[in-house]
């Protein structure tokens, strides 16, 4: 009976611990999605707010992060970009939240803007793969989408990297995919910070009327934001040789660098030449000659000089060199003309400039910080931001300024499970569970709800007319580097070193702009004969007059190249700050879209 009993009692407990291990099991296999949550739970509570979404709805978004990002655990990914403040944040703080919550181990680094472009040419031109992820600047799209060395991200959400794709991404709520669009309509980078360079000025001393009523009397018109250059050297000269000094300082009424270094191309290329009024009407780049004063015929690049069609060195380019020489041997410090970008960039924020033509929102989040010269004892800063004034050469229609879209980029040479475990971070970084506070750090929008979120409302009088411009209709005016530039590494350093000519005196600006525009036909030339870049490579055009040009721009109802102008200095022409804001819509575009 015993003996019975026994093996009777066997199966019973042979169920029980069936069931016990199955329960350990279990146990184990949902114990990293607790501890998932947990993570989750802790960043959303102590890092991620505000945030456009509900605390339920990142949870959410965050979680499905967690669950796509499972094959890829244990994974070590590097990511790389250039070094500014909103990129510090994402490598200090967002790389370590995206390694918690998925269990990737992501190295997020940060060198020089030059130095990602080279490391980018390093793996395209080897194959080899350097990083897993690149965010680089959309200025690259010419080369990116020519090469076909870059993955089309239109393609890849919907193809091989739909299972990492967030469904919550919303790619209709990125302001700057048109800058990352190719000529084929596919989408090749994702944005993840922009900003723009604008007009700067002190908006106290504008105000003053001591000031006001001495720039009256000699002008015959209001000291206000410069709606053109003309307004803008009158400005310049009014406090430089007017005014000369406030509080015993020495104040002047421009800044700007000039030392012949790599970063004095970005002064240039960086839209300065459409600002003159260099190339033709269309956003977000001129066609068929962009600000860089390129022809594109269809796709193809045919010409940078003007007896080939460009307007490189046209008289609007040369124009654009006068005055950017004048005005900085003229009206701002000594000193500017030996300095960098990175040294020039401090200098309003000192206190003895009254106004800056060429000034990078990506300065507003050092610029606003309590105690400096150019900030009141409440927090608001005693300095504005407004829409760039536009040259003599300037048709409406065209681009008025730049804006630095750096962005997620993949390359087809990064092994599929790498490349696919750096998309999930490079979607991380810009999600709605992360972008509005990111977008408070390091004041680079991307997105139009983070943009329009209360918060920002909140905080607009602190922040010296960025929310505004950003929420105004002007911002569509600023765009980056476009598709006419199909080697942007090429071209982009022979910018530096001919305008370094001009900046230093060796130099006319006239033969600098010659010299600048007979070296990128030089380039255009060699990818043409290499062919390597197929039906959208250049063509060069054959060399004709400048007459030849002028004629076929007014035949064709194009504008570039444009003769010279026999009067380059109209009157000039400002507007009261105060007015501008007020006229710009105070709705957001859905809100204003559902109305009409």
């Amino acid at each position: 009976m015993r003996h019975l009993t026994k093996q009777a009692r066997r199966p019973a407990r042979h169920i029980m611990m069936t069931s016990a291990i199955a329960l350990m099991a279990a146990s184990a296999l949902l114990a990293p999605a607790k501890a998932d949550d947990a993570a989750i739970q802790r960043w959303i509570d102590s890092e991620f707010q505000p945030s456009t979404l509900s605390k339920e709805e990142q949870m959410k978004e965050l979680q499905w992060y967690a669950k796509a990002a499972a094959p890829f655990k244990g994974m070590e990914i590097n990511v790389v970009s250039e070094t500014i403040t909103t990129h510090e944040y994402e490598s200090r703080t967002l790389a370590k939240a995206f390694s918690e919550i998925t269990g990737i181990k992501l190295k997020h680094d940060l060198i020089q803007e030059g130095d990602v472009v080279e490391k980018l040419q390093t793996q395209m031109q080897s194959g080899k793969n350097v990083y897993d992820g690149w965010i680089n600047d959309s200025d690259l799209i010419g080369t990116h989408f020519r090469y076909g060395q870059t993955i089309s991200l239109s393609d890849f959400m919907t193809g091989e990297g739909k299972e990492v794709t967030s469904p919550t991404l919303d790619i209709k709520d990125f302001i700057g995919t048109s800058f990352t669009t190719g000529p084929d309509k596919k989408m090749y980078q994702l944005p993840d910070q922009q900003f723009a360079n604008v007009y700067w000025f002190r908006y106290d001393w504008f105000t003053n009327p001591d000031y006001k009523a001495k720039f009256k009397a000699k002008y015959g018109y209001d000291l206000g934001v410069p709606v053109n250059w003309s307004a803008y050297e009158d400005i310049a000269d009014f406090f430089t040789n007017d005014i000369k000094e406030i509080n015993g300082t020495k104040v002047y009424g421009h800044m700007d660098y000039g030392k012949k270094d790599p970063s004095l191309g970005w002064r240039f290329t960086d839209a300065w030449l459409s600002m003159a009024g260099n190339g033709d009407k269309g956003l977000p780049n001129g066609l068929p000659v962009d600000e860089w004063g390129i022809r594109m015929e269809g796709c193809r690049p045919v010409g940078s000089s003007i007896e080939r069609g460009g307007d490189t060195n046209g008289p609007a380019a040369v124009y654009s060199i006068v005055k950017y020489l004048d005005w900085m041997k003229k009206y701002a410090p000594p000193q500017a003309q030996g300095m960098t970008f990175s040294e020039s960039g401090p200098v309003p924020a000192q206190g003895n400039i009254a106004q800056q033509m060429f000034w990078y929102t990506a300065f507003t989040a050092d610029m606003v910080k309590p105690g400096l010269p150019v900030m009141n004892a409440d927090g608001t800063p005693k300095w504005r931001m407004a829409p760039s004034p536009k040259g003599s050469y300037w048709k409406e229609g065209m681009k008025l300024g730049y804006q630095d879209v750096g962005s997620g980029t993949l390359l087809k040479s990064t092994p599929p499970d790498r490349r696919k475990a750096a998309w999930l971070y490079l979607q991380f970084i810009t999600s709605k569970s992360v972008s509005l506070k990111k977008s408070h750090v390091g004041l680079t929008f991307i997105r139009e709800s983070d943009i329009w979120d209360k918060s920002f409302s909140e905080r607009a009088p602190k922040l010296g007319g960025l929310i505004e411009f950003y929420r105004s209709p002007a911002r569509v005016q600023w765009s980056p580097t476009g598709n006419n530039i199909p080697d942007y590494p090429k071209l982009a350093q022979l910018w530096w070193q001919n305008i370094g000519d001009a900046s230093s005196g060796a130099k006319t600006p006239q033969a600098a702009m010659d010299s600048l525009a007979a070296a990128q036909d030089s380039v255009l030339e060699r990818l043409e004969r290499s062919k390597v870049q197929g039906e959208c490579g250049p063509k060069l055009n054959k060399k004709e007059t400048a007459e030849f040009w002028y004629n076929k721009s007014a035949k064709d109802g194009n504008i570039a190249p444009q003769r010279k102008l026999a009067n380059e200095k109209p009157k000039g022409e400002t507007v009261d700050y105060d007015t501008l804001i007020k006229s710009w819509p105070a709705t957001p575009p859905q809100k204003r879209a559902s109305a009409n």
